[in-house]
């Protein structure tokens, strides 16, 4: 039930929200661990070859990747409206509608990636000597891409009708399956065959697809709103008003996640220029800094559909409330993980760098960037909010503004002029000016606008 239906019992908001802001969290920690011990488990096992071939592949299944994430994000903010206006057709409509795509672009991917494997690769720039086996792995990866996307994209849709629980369970499902069977394939062990650097892509699609047998089977015993049942399947199709609304919200959401990881292509770049310490460096504040990310991204998607299910009930009334709520999370856990970054930052960097040199230099350069996410947080609150309107594409061009057109040109020039210090001073300055944006577009334009449902 929304926090938002006249039913609800009547609660302060920070009591939902943080319900619901929790199993986010430990999703988006599951996934980024999953992430981690694949590598370790690759690169410890197989070498530094095999490592090398697995991670070739990740910036096509970042891009890919990023688009299904946006519009599973367009596609919640219709499913919140229609779930807080209590409309269960509607939800399953929209579910089914964006499915019927997600899945369809899918099997593109799958006959035309799996097919020109080689031809992609090479265009990426793979080195000659592990270009078979990033090939090997990478066909598996897009011929499974029907599955992948599917697995996604429901995990992005439960969060619309308040289910934050059902996708943690999925995830952590998926990922202790992982854990055992990819070191099981490397190896051999029980009998299993051994599948070399191939082993992560076996294991990832096998825990996938138990993890989402499971969650159909789980949403049907509930009758959970999104459960795969006959009203479902007929809704199944092509319906192009539907589409175009998810994808009004979802394609700037996923191109901007496309941009932003261009960003950092790009910083890298500069990154690089220093050196390999300077590099080592980039890679352990980035992980860091990743995690400290996790709270302010999901306290964002949390005012997103908060704010989506509020305008589907007619409560237009509760959303500087959410705000409000999304701003003092973001304070407190984003606030209380940057201290404790500060507090602990040589320990921290000392798991993943070894020279004391390194670390000093690495330590530097994390408090010029970190202190800066709880600004990012604000800015990203803010921003989701206006998203669960429709308003999208302002946010995104303020964002894609500070980001790229701003940043980046920044970090170039103060590192001409005082080193790598002056490529992590872009962070700052483009989050303080990404948050100053969204606040200005919030205040001057989307609070004077009217808000009305878009399903």
């Amino acid at each position: 039930m929304s926090p938002f239906s006249p039913k609800a019992p009547v609660q302060p908001l920070w009591k939902p929200y943080l319900a619901f802001l929790v199993p986010m969290i430990g999703s988006n920690l599951l996934q980024a661990a999953s992430g981690s011990l694949n590598n370790i488990y690759v690169g410890q096992m197989l070498g530094v070859s095999a490592l090398a071939a697995v991670t070739s592949y990740f910036p096509l299944m970042f891009f890919m990747i990023s688009l299904i994430i946006g519009l599973g994000a367009g596609a919640a903010v219709l499913i919140g409206q229609a779930f807080g206006a209590g409309e269960t057709g509607q939800i399953k409509a929209i579910a089914a509608t964006t499915l019927s795509v997600v899945v369809a672009a899918g099997l593109l991917v799958a006959i035309f990636g799996g097919t020109a494997t080689t031809a992609i690769l090479s265009l990426l720039g793979t080195p000659p000597d592990v270009l078979p086996q990033a090939v090997a792995y990478a066909r598996i990866m897009l011929i499974a891409t029907p599955g992948i996307f599917l697995y996604l994209l429901a995990t992005s849709m439960l969060r619309g009708v308040g289910d934050t629980i059902t996708p943690l369970f999925t995830l952590g499902l998926a990922t202790l399956i992982g854990m055992v069977l990819t070191p099981a394939l490397i190896r051999g062990w029980a009998g299993l065959p051994q599948m070399g650097v191939t082993s992560p892509a076996w294991a990832s699609i096998v825990s996938m697809t138990i993890a989402t047998t499971w969650m159909v089977i789980h949403l049907r015993r509930r009758n959970h709103p999104l459960a795969p049942d006959g009203a479902f399947l007929r809704a199944l199709g092509f319906n192009r008003v539907l589409l175009a609304k998810v994808l009004r919200i979802g394609l700037p959401t996923g191109i901007m996640l496309v941009l932003i990881s261009l960003s950092e292509i790009l910083i890298l770049s500069l990154v690089n220029r220093f050196g390999s310490d300077a590099t080592a460096s980039y890679g352990a504040i980035t992980q860091i800094v990743n995690y400290v990310q996790f709270p302010a991204i999901s306290i964002g998607i949390t005012a997103s559909i908060f704010g989506a299910q509020a305008i589907g009930a007619g409560r237009t009334d509760r959303l500087s409330e959410i705000l409000r709520t999304a701003l003092t999370f973001n304070l407190v856990l984003t606030g209380s993980l940057v201290a404790l970054v500060y507090a602990f930052s040589g320990p921290l960097l000392g798991l993943f760098l070894a020279d004391p040199a390194v670390v000093a230099e690495a330590r530097t350069l994390l408090h010029i960037v970190v202190w800066a996410l709880v600004i990012y947080g604000m800015g990203m609150a803010t921003s989701s909010l206006m998203r669960a309107s429709g308003m999208v594409l302002l946010p995104t061009l303020v964002s894609g503004t500070a980001i790229l057109a701003i940043g980046l040109p920044v970090g170039w020039a103060l590192s001409a002029r005082i080193g790598i210090e002056g490529v992590w001073m872009s962070y700052p300055v483009a989050f303080c000016l990404l948050a100053a944006g969204q606040s200005a577009l919030y205040h001057l334009i989307w609070k004077k606008r009217p808000i009305r449902r878009l399903v």
